[in-house]
């Protein structure tokens, strides 16, 4: 095949699209796809090569996707390269527009998508200039400043272009992006993300093995022990399982990861968030950062072998308990999406092992493979949850997906469970719901069902019976029901010939017994079709006629369910007859069409309904449907007398409808009927009824369409039809047969000679009379009616429907001067198979009477088609393209792969390959025809009426994204009607303009195209538009399309380029393209001349756009709009807004926009000011001078250790003069030093060589002048000041960061010269406490702080000086709504500095925060505020923080609880860099275990003593010491608060510590959920449950089991209780931990076990409740031992009832027998409560051994009534399959007790 493929080509393909083979005309597409691939090949190398990117390179690439959707990737490898480094280094390029960059990166990912089809030999690809291209977008500097508008888009595309560019990164690539982001890896720092997420995306993972020293192996280790060791949850942890997920699915058998699986599962496990336990409090940042789902299935299917496998007694049982969790949380949203791609991705991964042709990635070792066993094993493990999803709410669908993929692996174990569940529910009437789900399921496995296969032979035989008890499902008064009737019939008859091949049993003898049954089955086929016409189609038809009610009100349309009902329908009907044998279809059809014939329908519902079963019926076999239909229908027409009547006779209505449903079939079956359709059109088309004239035209365009187009005419599962005799065929062995890709034997319909006459014939016929009585009627030489000219439309709009195919395309001469280019921009041709032959076209009609609605629409429908229509349109392609892929993923083959589809499915494919070709048409060139038709359309498009203007829009937005470049033909036009110097405008024209500017929303935006010539004529025009006539802010249609503009502008706009140059060294790629590799271009290679000529032309562009945007048309444009007429404000409004859009980074505004923004900052409206505020900050980046920076120098072990102790904060060497000052050296990012260093690290020079400081007016540009002016004016500054301390909205204002970037840069930029007068400003506004003047006042703290970064020491000095008691009268005066203010203020100007830049400021806030001037409040602020401080510092302050911890360990014993939770905030930072991560070593910060000792030292009066902890309020602070207790009692609540706090911050727990406080918790905490205890209680709860959700490491398990151990053995029940509670969530949430440890499991029975015998009732049944879910999740297992101990206990003697005398004190205390017995009841309940949807085989003895005790004494007798009514709750659903698990006895005992009269006791 390849061999000749190459011949006729001239080289191999990488990959074409198979299905061009199989069209009728394909064997001209070699040579036409080889012509359009030269072209493209030679544009784009000259495009390249002459420096011109747009349009030539856009449009030629444009050109390049359109070619790989027509023929797929039918290029040589080595163009394939060629295109794919061309691309690389363009899309690579500095100064790219972003929107050309994503155009671009979209081609290059889809060339790059099928990596097989490129080794890494032949390609390779550096990584640098990608993650330099990530570094500019997606970490921008400047876009918060306004100065970059990226969109929002651009993200998901840079990340796919990555992964798809992985596979080719170097060898040496991970060494250098370990060197480049490992500096960043800082777990306190944003940067973590930022490095964690880069490794995941880049870090390459399909090294081949000999390589893999080079890839994971250098970080593997390192990675893994990281991940290990974070317990918390913090957001980077998710980056990692996607990376690890990815590895471990290239490298399946490479990696060990057997010691990681317990880890690996306890986390998966915690990060679905299942609830468990009783009450719950979750902390927050678990469900925000939970792991991706699709990551989690791949790692997991990545060691499905040796999870099912029991190479280890560990792992094996991780698969079944995972998926046995799903039982105890039944529907799960989290789990439900596990269950459904976890078999997916098995699907995949055997696929890849067994099925999938080599190629050059790495195979799966043989070692790895998974076996047989494998396979079963981890198929049974999923089957019991799937089952259960089934039915549940949501997940019927999930379930569907799960067992399609499951049953491909082993249909043997699937489908049999199903069909279990299908029978009943297809019996049933009461539950719907179990039909819908149950069959939805069937449909997934029906391939596997159907052939049999060695697997599961009896899978066929199912198949009639299914069909025959389906067919009451199609009832008309369930609509769903109805629906998935009709799918899962659909679905079974496509997969299998209808034909009764019963006689096959008698002649042949070669037949196995399952063959034998099939045969006799297939007898009941015809007697499934007829009962489904008659009972099921008819009966449905006869329902939904249109009743009475209907007819009056006169609804045009079926309502939405009825279509779908008329759709489901009609194309099971017609799949059914498509599969049937002829003998079947004679018998239909005769029944069709009696029932057609004999009755009459109105032609709306029912009516369409059977014309759809004819329709069916005659597309089959036309030639026996059309000898009955045609006849019958012309003869019932002609009959009629009456046609010239407005209401018609129903049956000629009738009859109409029939026929001209019946043509819909191939065009040479028609012909022999030709004189007898084209009489009934000649006589039915010029009715006056417009139903009787809308069905003529349907005929008429049906009858033109079946003989004018290709399509294919049958869709038989099985090629050829099934007519031949048994003897020879047996279509049996056809059941579920996928078709033959190679032998598809399509029979195509391709119009005739005689067809094509018999088109024009009836063209000439009925198409030209109508075109000159139009054509008379607008000269004004013939009158017509409305009516006249509706009717003679539609006949001119049907005509170009049917025959739109066979009539030429519309010819014209280009338009020249669009645009300029130095490559041809010529469009490409597609033969589709049609020859054109030239009937006469008509002048187009624009009416003179506006008002004549109908008639407008018909001509916007005819210019449509005359633009766009070629036989098929786009909505109906895309809607089947949609279904399509829907019917080929319920139908597909994961497994095999290969195309297996059904043969039905591969034709349609192959018809939507044919129509694809028809419907390409992007970038036509654009005509003086098309000129003529948009004009048209523009004229329409502003016309009186709405409907009129809307229809008329859309049609024009298609046509504008046809054409090429049309855009700058059309936009003058539309502006015209905005001009304020035309009059004659009406509003209803100026809407219409408006709308045409706004474009729809998928469309192209006029408004804002990215092109200069464009923006500059629209953005005035729109503003200008404001003093129009036709204008008025009274309408509000009018104001909302203005906001609408403006809104659409401001969202979809993207920096536009300004500098289009390309780089020479894409020169050499171009020249290869030109030179190189088959076809050749034919276009020469550019000489030098046009070479200079091309660069001369680019740089003439570069220059022309900086002046368009800025200098000339732009900016000054709008601004001289805004300064010389008096605008109304909002199109003021907008234009400042335009203009702000104009700002960039790679080109200062003009000096006259910066003084218009800088006098905005005080302008009246708010709106306006905040604009300018953006504005003037960026600006300030624009300004900004850049400060010289010189690399400085540069064990993998991070924390503090001696090389980056320097860095740290130490008061005895602090820069306290200018020497010192100048001599230290300042890193202000908080990471750099960490982990480790980097290779360079950047450091500012020293300050001589930096821009000099403080410059004079006279030194400054232009620009800065107007600033400086301004700025040191006091008019000014006083005016912006008192704007700034204004209120925006009460109670919603906060710290603003645009305000802060405008101070920041204007100190910053200017150093100290505005300062003196803001001084003055800043210290009114302090002393004044409202919340508005302190905000201004932190605004201009932080920026001032944050902008004195490169100044001289004395200025610093004096600046500290001055702010340090102005922040204290600050923090003084704080109130509630500003401490959160003054905390932003300092976090940010705290923020990237180095530490001891700033001392003044730390010290001075750590003079002493809780002094209790000011009260509790100001207190809790002040360390709120040095909090925020500290924090930015991260590690490099450990010596403030330790002074912090000295102060505050006294005064822990506050008795505020609003300083307490501060406090707690405040201890959670200070540990915050005490973590254990690995290769980190001891900090220098304060440490826990130090913290923990001191504290239980103090908390020892707490410890000793059983009394109960009160709380004691001592609310004020007595001068008298208190009692310890007391004091210890306070200290506790504080403890506690840092407890909660640290729980969702810190990345480790520290577990050793936090168990010395576990008694003294257990002791308090109480045991009901009871909202009024006081705090210390609810405190001790949360933090109780907090801390059991915590991961624990192998190590800490038996630490925590000990401790629990000893508290239950405490005398308060309380804690006895807890402890149970405690151990539920513990367990749960490190489960796969605990269960790799036997000891640990042990530890735990034997506790809960132990608790069971507990004196107290409700701990016995807490213990219980325990035992059953620990059971259910298969924790612990039901062994004989746990069984004969509960028996054991249960036959407790009870002492004698009469020695109890009334009154005694025996009633209280129930004796230890009573306990024991009552303990071993509870045993037994919690074994049988802990399998709630199915009966093991030891469950029915264990229910009589409990009915045993139903009469003993209170509390048994509770336990066991409760035990029995649940049990019955539970098994309800199934009981028909439970009751088998018992014997007949046992029944009997059980009917007895679960409705005996104590049942109801």
């Amino acid at each position: 095949m390849k061999k000749d493929v190459s011949e006729t080509l001239g080289f191999v393909p990488q990959k074409d699209i198979v299905y061009n083979k199989l069209l009728p005309y394909a064997d001209k597409l070699d040579e036409e796809s080889n012509d359009i691939l030269s072209k493209i090949k030679g544009n784009l190398g000259r495009a390249v090569q002459l420096r011109e990117i747009w349009p030539g390179v856009l449009f030629w690439t444009r050109k390049l996707s359109t070619y790989m959707r027509l023929y797929g990737r039918k290029f040589s490898k080595e163009d394939h390269v060629l295109f794919i480094k061309l691309l690389y280094e363009l899309i690579t390029m500095d100064k790219l527009e972003i929107s050309m960059m994503q155009g671009l990166a979209r081609l290059l990912i889809n060339l790059l998508k099928k990596r097989e089809l490129l080794s890494r030999e032949d390609l390779e690809l550096p990584w640098r200039p990608l993650y330099e291209l990530q570094e500019r977008i997606l970490y921008s500097k400047t876009e918060h400043l306004g100065l970059n508008w990226f969109p929002n888009t651009v993200e998901n595309v840079l990340k796919t272009l990555v992964k798809c560019c992985r596979p080719y990164f170097p060898d040496s690539a991970t060494q250098e992006m370990l060197e480049e982001w490992r500096p960043l890896l800082c777990p306190f720092d944003v940067t973590m993300q930022k490095a964690i997420g880069y490794f995941e995306l880049f870090l390459p993972t399909t090294l081949p093995p000999q390589l893999h020293h080079k890839g994971f192996k250098l970080w593997f280790d390192e990675l893994v022990s990281l991940w290990v060791a974070v317990q918390n949850l913090p957001g980077w942890e998710v980056h990692l399982v996607n990376l690890f997920a990815r590895l471990a699915n290239d490298n399946i058998g490479y990696i060990d990861w057997d010691p990681y699986i317990p880890k690996i599962f306890t986390r998966i496990l915690r990060s679905l968030n299942l609830p468990v336990g009783t009450c719950q409090m979750l902390v927050p940042r678990y469900l925000t950062n939970a792991y991706d789902v699709g990551h989690v299935v791949l790692w997991v299917s990545a060691f499905v072998s040796c999870l099912c496998m029991p190479v280890s007694a560990v792992s094996c049982l991780h698969m079944p308990r995972l998926m046995s969790l799903y039982t105890c949380v039944h529907p799960q949203m989290k789990l439900m999406k596990l269950l459904q791609r976890l078999p997916a991705s098995v699907v995949r991964r055997l696929h890849r092992e067994r099925y999938r042709k080599p190629t050059w990635l790495t195979p799966v070792p043989d070692s790895h493979k998974l076996t047989e066993e494998d396979i079963t094993a981890f198929v049974e493990s999923m089957m019991q949850p799937v089952l259960l999803a089934m039915f549940s709410k949501t997940g019927s669908l999930d379930a569907a997906q799960a067992l399609q993929n499951l049953a491909l692996m082993r249909p043997e174990l699937v489908i049999p469970p199903v069909l279990e569940k299908t029978y009943p529910a297809m019996e049933t009437l009461t539950e719907p719901h179990q039909l819908t789900a149950t069959l939805s399921c069937m449909i997934g496995v029906a391939r596997s069902l159907v052939p049999g296969g060695p697997r599961f032979p009896e899978g066929p035989t199912h198949m009639l019976p299914l069909l025959m008890r389906a067919l009451p499902g199609v009832d008309p008064n369930d609509f769903s029901k109805c629906m998935i009737t009709f799918q899962f019939i659909a679905t079974f008859a496509t997969l299998v010939p209808l034909v009764d091949c019963s006689s096959a049993v008698h002649e042949r003898s070669d037949l196995t017994e399952v063959e034998r049954e099939m045969c006799s089955a297939s007898v009941e086929f015809e007697d499934f079709v007829l009962q489904f016409m008659d009972s099921r189609c008819f009966a449905l038809i006869d329902s939904s006629t249109l009743e009475q009610t209907r007819e009056e009100t006169e609804t045009e349309k079926m309502t939405h369910l009825e279509s779908l009902v008329e759709l489901g329908l009609s194309s099971t009907f017609s799949t059914i007859l498509t599969q049937c044998s002829m003998d079947i279809f004679k018998v239909a059809l005769e029944k069709v069409f009696n029932f057609a014939t004999t009755n009459i329908f109105e032609t709306r519902v029912a009516g369409r309904m059977v014309a759809d079963m004819c329709r069916a019926t005659s597309k089959c076999h036309p030639a026996e449907s059309l000898k009955l239909f045609v006849p019958h229908c012309c003869g019932a027409i002609n009959q009629m007398e009456v046609l010239s009547e407005e209401e018609l006779d129903k049956e000629l209505l009738w009859n109409l409808q029939l026929l001209s449903e019946v043509t819909r079939v191939d065009g040479d079956k028609i012909l022999p009927y030709s004189t007898q359709l084209v009489q009934i059109l000649q006589l039915s088309l010029h009715l006056k009824c417009k139903q009787g004239y809308a069905l003529a035209c349907n005929l008429l365009h049906h009858i033109l369409r079946s003989t004018a187009l290709i399509y294919p005419t049958e869709y038989c599962s099985v090629p050829g039809g099934f007519q031949q005799p048994t003897k020879d065929y047996l279509p049996i062995k056809d059941w579920g047969r996928p078709g033959d890709l190679w032998n598809l034997n399509i029979q195509w319909h391709v119009p005739s000679t005689e067809e094509t006459r018999f088109v024009f014939y009836v063209l000439d016929l009925i198409l030209r009379p109508e075109l000159l009585r139009l054509q008379r009627h607008t000269q004004g030489e013939q009158d017509m009616t409305r009516d006249d000219v509706l009717q003679s439309l539609s006949i001119v709009q049907h005509c170009l429907l049917g025959a739109g195919s066979q009539l030429p395309p519309l010819r014209g001469e280009p338009i020249p001067e669009l645009v300029t280019s130095m490559v041809s921009l010529a469009e490409t041709n597609l033969f589709t198979g049609v020859h054109y032959v030239w009937p006469v076209l008509p002048d187009h009609i624009l009416e003179h009477s506006e008002d004549d609605t109908k008639s407008l629409f018909s001509i916007i429908k005819i210019i449509s088609d005359l633009l766009h229509f070629k036989g098929s349109h786009k909505q109906e392609f895309d809607s089947r393209w949609k279904s399509f892929n829907l019917v080929k993923k319920s139908m597909e083959n994961r497994l095999h792969g290969r195309k297996q589809h059904i043969r039905a499915l591969l034709i349609d494919r192959v018809m939507l390959q044919h129509e694809l070709r028809k419907l390409t048409v992007e970038g036509c060139e654009y005509r003086s025809i098309h000129q003529e038709l948009l004009r048209d359309l523009l004229r329409l498009s502003t016309s009186t009426y709405s409907q009129v203007r809307s229809r008329a829009q859309s049609v024009l937005f298609t046509a504008l994204g046809t054409y090429n470049f049309c855009c700058r033909d059309v936009i003058p036009r539309v502006l015209e009607y905005l001009d304020p110097g035309r009059t004659d405008v009406t509003q209803q024209q100026f809407k219409g303009a408006l709308y045409c500017l706004l474009g729809n929303h998928s469309g192209v935006c006029m408004a804002n195209l990215h092109d200069w010539d464009c923006i500059t004529l629209t953005w005035p025009a729109l503003v200008r538009s404001g003093l129009s006539s036709a204008m008025s802010l009274e309408k509000p249609s009018i104001v909302r399309l203005f906001d609408d503009l403006a809104d659409k502008v401001h969202r979809q706009y993207e920096t536009i380029g300004i500098d289009f140059a390309i780089p020479a060294n894409c020169n050499a790629l171009a020249v290869q393209l030109l030179t190189s590799g088959k076809p050749l271009p034919q276009d020469p290679v550019p000489s030098e001349e046009e070479e200079a000529e091309g660069l001369r032309k680019q740089e003439e562009k570069n220059l022309d756009s900086v002046k368009c945007v800025l200098e000339t048309r732009g900016t000054t444009f709008l601004l001289c709009l805004i300064n010389t007429t008096i605008l109304p404000w909002k199109f003021e409004h907008i234009a400042i807004g335009f203009m702000s859009l104009l700002l960039r980074d790679d080109h200062p505004l003009p000096s006259a926009a910066v003084l218009f923004f800088v006098k905005s900052l005080n302008h009246d409206s708010l709106l306006v000011r905040k604009v300018a505020i953006s504005a003037v900050a960026g600006i300030m980046k624009q300004l900004k001078r850049p400060h010289k920076k010189v690399p400085e120098w540069s064990g993998l072990t991070a924390g503090d250790r001696p090389d980056n102790k320097w860095l740290q904060y130490n008061s005895s060497s602090l820069p306290r003069s200018q020497q010192a000052w100048e001599a230290c050296m300042f890193v202000e990012k908080t990471h750099w030093g960490y982990y480790s260093w980097p290779q360079k690290l950047m450091m500012y020079a020293p300050s001589e060589e930096q821009p000099k400081q403080g410059l004079t007016r006279e030194e400054m540009t232009e620009r800065e002048q107007i600033i400086y002016d301004h700025f040191s004016d006091p008019v000014f500054i006083n005016q912006l000041i008192e704007f700034l301390s204004l209120e925006d909205r009460k109670g919603k204002d906060k710290f603003s960061p645009r305000r802060f970037c405008l101070f920041k840069g204007l100190f910053r930029n200017f150093h100290d010269a505005f300062l003196p007068l803001l001084k003055p400003h800043m210290e009114r506004l302090v002393a004044d406490t409202h919340e508005s003047k302190q905000r201004c006042v932190a605004e201009i703290t932080s920026g001032l702080i944050r902008g004195s970064k490169h100044w001289s020491y004395q200025k610093v000095e004096s600046l500290w000086e001055f702010l340090c008691p102005l922040i204290r009268t600050a923090l003084n005066n704080i109130t509630v709504e500003t401490y959160a203010d003054w905390g932003t203020c300092i976090a940010t100007a705290c923020e990237s500095r180095d530490p001891r830049k700033l001392h003044w400021l730390f010290e001075m806030l750590m003079e002493s925060p809780v002094n209790g001037e000011g009260g509790s409040f100001v207190d809790a602020c002040r360390l709120y505020v040095l909090q925020g401080g500290l924090a930015q510092q991260e590690w490099r302050v450990p010596e403030l923080l330790h002074r912090l911890l000295q102060y505050l360990e006294p005064k822990l014993t506050q008795v505020y609880k609003n300083v307490r939770e501060r406090i707690g905030s405040v201890l959670t930072y200070i540990f915050m860099i005490d973590v254990n991560l690995p290769y980190t070593r001891p900090t220098a910060s304060p440490r826990i275990k130090e913290f923990t000792e001191r504290v239980m030292l103090r908390l020892k009066p707490l410890m000793e003593g059983d009394e109960e902890i009160q709380n004691h309020v001592v609310e004020e602070n007595e001068v008298g010491e208190q009692d310890e207790r007391t004091q210890a009692i306070k200290l506790l609540k504080t403890v506690l608060k840092w407890l909660m706090a640290s729980a969702g911050r810190s990345f480790s727990t520290a577990v050793p510590e936090q168990l010395q406080l576990l008694p003294l918790l257990f002791k308090i905490a109480p045991v009901e959920n009871d909202d009024s205890y006081d705090e210390l209680k609810r405190d001790a709860k949360t933090c109780l449950s907090l801390m059991s959700q915590g991961l624990l490491y192998t190590e800490q398990i038996p630490q925590v089991l000990l401790a629990l151990r000893v508290i239950a053995g405490s005398g308060s029940w309380h804690a006895r209780y807890t402890v149970l509670t405690y151990l539920q969530i513990m367990v749960f949430y490190n489960l796969f931990t605990f269960m790799s440890d036997q000891r640990a499991v042990d530890d735990v029975r034997a506790l809960v076990i132990r608790l069971l015998e507990d004196e107290q009732l409700e701990v016995r049944e807490m213990a219980a409740t325990t035992l059953s879910g620990f059971l259910q999740c298969n924790f612990l297992s039901m062994d004989a031992a746990m069984q004969s101990h509960f028996e054991a206990l249960c036959k407790t003697r009870l002492p004698k009832k009469r020695r109890r005398e009334l009154g005694s004190v025996m009633d209280t205390i129930p004796s230890g027998d009573l306990v024991r017995r009552h303990a071993g009841v509870l045993g037994l309940s919690a074994c049988i409560l802990s399998s709630p949807y199915d009966v093991p085989t030891w469950m029915p003895q264990l229910l009589m051994d409990l009915s045993a005790h139903l009469n003993d004494t209170q509390p048994i007798e509770m336990t066991v009534k409760k035990t029995l009514s649940n049990f019955r709750r539970t098994h309800h659903d199934n009981w028909q399959e439970h009751k088998q698990q018992f014997t007949d006895d046992q029944l009997l005992v059980l009917t007895d007790l679960l409705v005996s009269p104590c049942y109801y006791a």
